[in-house]
């Protein structure tokens, strides 16, 4: 079946009906101007920007977007022009020259330009916030979670305390309270609703510090805290670290800006006190600050577990400021010689991420991070003991389903530790790795977190490790598959890439 097509006339005096008709004495394109004129004794505050004419003077301001908004020129000169070079050609110059990192002379500039108070100012590292999102989509769980807690039911009277002895009794009261066992548990919750209870203690943590209740709020950081022992659902471990972190995160903050508030001090030449500068010295904190400030450690200090009151003291690190300038790294190694305490190897990997997340904000110092992947080395061999095994097998998980769940933490510790290190000390953490037992954790870790162009330029010697180590827990193409993706990136010499396939492809 054929179809016949024919041409509709148009009538072009009929069309022209439709659109209006008037008449203009200006071109509709032609750049248009208007002028703004300022009578004596008025201004008008829209335009107070664009004008810097006296009284009675007159301004022509453009009416043109494309030319008031980029002189003339177009969009991709003039982003051009803002940014100095393309994101792909300033990576390249980061990377070149094979030193540990290499800014680009623009980059370097700016880091002059400002003072580098701790790791995080480098720049260097991807910030923990951007791994948030992808660990609470990753680690979940079908399982019944549980909560230990005396915040989330009721609630407590609140009493006006007038002097300080009745403020101190009731405060005593409270800690009295706390220790007598009057905690609840919260049992059979699904994880949606485990994070739901999650955020409400971290509002009522809020809440009570805006009411003044110190004590309050310190002991459901403690609380928080003490939940980061219990893995009964291990799965979500990772999961229930990111979300616990936050609420203590949100406290060490609140303490610390309740110490910036009470730290006013009279400047050199004025009579008045006012805040503390940004980069405030320990010498310019007043006595009653520096009091508070200690009584803070003092309490934490006294908390009798181990594990909430690490987790404490580094939610609080930063506020050791307000009492000395040069500690930090003391401190530091004195916190990361305390995990050794604790037995449990997923637990004391994600409190050494913990203490290595808050240290990075507050100190340039790198040695706390090498002795922290010292001690995880150390103790590695009980990852994958008998012991271990028989919980794997207790919470119904894979081999390789328990050993992923060591990666976010491990990951952020390995790539600390390789922040400005030199080619020969990375070698030196890629030997010490390759000879435990069951490396494939630590080598995929090293893959996930040593610089792209110091893995190419050993493809070779990497396809050799990863064709000849244990891989339990991982299977050797996920790893051959990760270097993969690497060289893709960061391809290897060209000598070297024939060997490298051909090495490949005899494991594959």
């Amino acid at each position: 079946m054929s179809a016949e097509w024919r041409c509709v006339r148009r009538n072009q005096d009929e069309c022209r009906r439709y659109l209006d008709q008037f008449k203009v004495f200006d071109h509709p394109l032609k750049q248009s101007s208007i002028t703004v004129l300022e009578s004596k004794g008025t201004r008008a505050k829209a335009l107070a920007s664009l004008s810097e004419s006296t009284s009675g003077a007159s301004s022509t301001i453009s009416l043109d977007p494309l030319s008031l908004a980029l002189d003339g020129s177009d969009p991709l000169s003039a982003f051009a022009a803002r940014q100095g070079s393309d994101p792909l050609s300033q990576m390249a110059a980061e990377f070149d020259g094979g030193s540990p990192v290499a800014k680009s002379g623009a980059s370097a500039s700016q880091k002059k330009s400002r003072e580098v108070s701790c790791l995080l100012d480098m720049e260097l590292i991807e910030p923990w916030g951007a791994r948030r999102g992808a660990i609470l989509n990753k680690y979940t769980t079908n399982e019944k979670l549980s909560i230990v807690t005396s915040f989330l039911n009721g609630g407590e009277t609140i009493k006006s305390q007038t002097t300080m002895s009745e403020k101190v009794k009731y405060r005593l009261e409270q800690l009295d309270e706390f220790e007598e066992g009057t905690v609840r548990q919260m049992l059979d919750l699904s994880q949606q609703e485990y994070v739901v209870k999650i955020e409400q203690l971290n509002h009522e943590l809020g809440q009570a510090w805006n009411t003044d209740q110190r004590v309050k709020a310190l002991k459901i950081a403690i609380q928080c805290s003490k939940l980061l022992a219990d893995t009964s659902v291990i799965q979500f471990y990772p999961s229930k670290f990111v979300l616990i972190t936050d609420i203590l995160e949100n406290f060490g903050k609140l303490v610390y800006e309740r110490l910036l508030v009470k730290g006013e001090y009279v400047r050199p030449g004025s009579k008045h006190p006012g805040p503390l500068p940004d980069n405030f010295t320990p010498d310019m904190v007043p006595e009653s600050a520096r009091e508070t400030c200690q009584n803070w450690f003092y309490k934490i200090a006294s908390i009798r577990e181990l594990l909430p009151r690490l987790y404490v003291e580094m939610a609080i690190l930063k506020s050791y400021r307000f009492l000395t300038a040069n500690e930090f790294s003391t401190i530091l190694m004195r916190l990361t010689r305390m995990i050794r305490g604790i037995g449990d190897p997923l637990v004391a990997v994600y409190a050494r991420c913990y203490l290595c997340r808050v240290g990075m904000a507050i100190t340039t110092d790198r040695e706390y991070f090498k002795e922290n992947l010292n001690d995880i080395l150390d103790i590695y061999h009980t990852i994958l003991n008998g012991g271990i095994r028989a919980e794997i097998a207790k919470h119904r998980i894979t081999l390789n389903g328990y050993v992923s769940l060591f990666l976010p933490g491990l990951d952020w510790i390995m790539q600390g530790v390789t922040i400005l290190s030199t080619d020969a000390q990375l070698d030196d953490i890629l030997k010490r790795c390759r000879e435990k037992k069951h490396p494939a954790l630590l080598m995929q870790s090293i893959m996930q977190s040593f610089r792209s162009d110091f893995i190419a330029l050993r493809a070779v010697h990497f396809v050799e490790v990863l064709s000849t180590i244990s891989v339990e827990g991982f299977s050797r193409g996920q790893l051959l598959r990760m270097l993969g993706s690497i060289l893709t990136h960061t391809a290897p010499p060209s000598e070297q890439r024939g060997a490298v396939l051909n090495a490949a492809w005899r494991v594959i």
